[in-house]
């Protein structure tokens, strides 16, 4: 196999491959990640193993998770001699990340651009992590963080919301990567809410109901929610005037206090109280 510089497999497109390498901001991504005692970490898209060394390094037992068959065989070879650390070659969409703990754990990762939200979705479904920690694309980080009636609110922002608080820990230049991105990325820091807004039956049907309103997010909620629920005008109407909302208005200026609201009063027909509401949207993935 060819080799690339300094003697790594070459990078490959098709995986999306940006090697983060600026020191200063892979310390800052480890410790971020502020893993307790007995905590597994995972981390997924190793790579060269860049952020993995700085993990491996600390007390923890550590999956890394990497798709890509050469750079996994370069990985086992490194760390073939500590056993806290376990290399898996696997697309982690098809890895069962629960399966593969014993106990709380912790996720990290630098995560392909072309698949962040699904990675994203992967991770973030019960049991939660204690929390996660991604480098991704700027615009979409922005979009998790974003309020309600913003250009950057979608459907990401509630369903991340719903359950979790998440912050913008630093951003990124494309020049702290070989190859550099065409993008600004930045590090998020993603943690499961002591108050989930949702149960966690209610994490599956609650996405999908975003999607749903967020993928016509240019009409008008009364309209929208007809088209997602199935309910009759009549019925719609009278669900949102028992939750004081406007049927005019639009789903991108609800916060995810009332989308839960507003989910709940259409699939159980009865409404529940959203006093409290916080002041707190695209196509399905934004």
């Amino acid at each position: 196999m060819a080799r690339g510089p300094r003697g790594n497999p070459p990078v490959l497109k098709r995986f999306g491959q940006h090697f983060l390498n600026d020191t200063v901001i892979l310390q800052s991504i480890a410790d971020a990640v502020e893993a307790h005692p007995g905590d597994t970490v995972i981390e997924i898209g190793p790579g060269r193993g860049s952020l993995t060394d700085i993990l491996a390094a600390r007390d923890n037992n550590l999956i890394a998770i990497e798709i890509d068959r050469a750079l996994s065989e370069q990985l086992r070879t490194r760390y073939s001699h500590n056993p806290r650390v376990t290399i898996i070659e696997e697309d982690v969409l098809d890895v069962d990340i629960r399966s593969i703990v014993n106990g709380p754990f912790v996720v990290v990762g630098n995560v392909p651009y072309y698949i962040t939200t699904p990675i994203l979705f992967h991770v973030m479904r019960p049991p939660f992590p204690r929390s996660a920690v991604f480098l991704i694309q700027r615009e979409v980080a922005e979009r998790i963080v974003a309020k309600p009636d913003t250009r950057e609110y979608g459907a990401l922002s509630v369903n991340v919301q719903a359950i979790a608080n998440a912050e913008i820990v630093r951003h990124v230049p494309p020049g702290a990567f070989r190859p550099p991105p065409k993008v600004d990325s930045a590090v998020i820091r993603i943690v499961p809410r002591t108050d989930p807004l949702i149960e966690a039956n209610e994490v599956e049907p609650f996405r999908i109901f975003v999607q749903g309103l967020f993928g016509m997010r240019r009409k008008q909620l009364g309209n929208t929610l007809r088209s997602v629920s199935g309910l009759s005008g009549d019925v719609v109407a009278q669900k949102l005037s028992e939750l004081g909302i406007d049927p005019r208005t639009r789903s991108e200026t609800l916060s995810p206090l009332e989308l839960v609201a507003l989910m709940r009063a259409v699939t159980s027909g009865s409404t529940r109280s959203h006093e409290g509401t916080e002041a707190q949207g695209e196509d399905a993935n934004k």
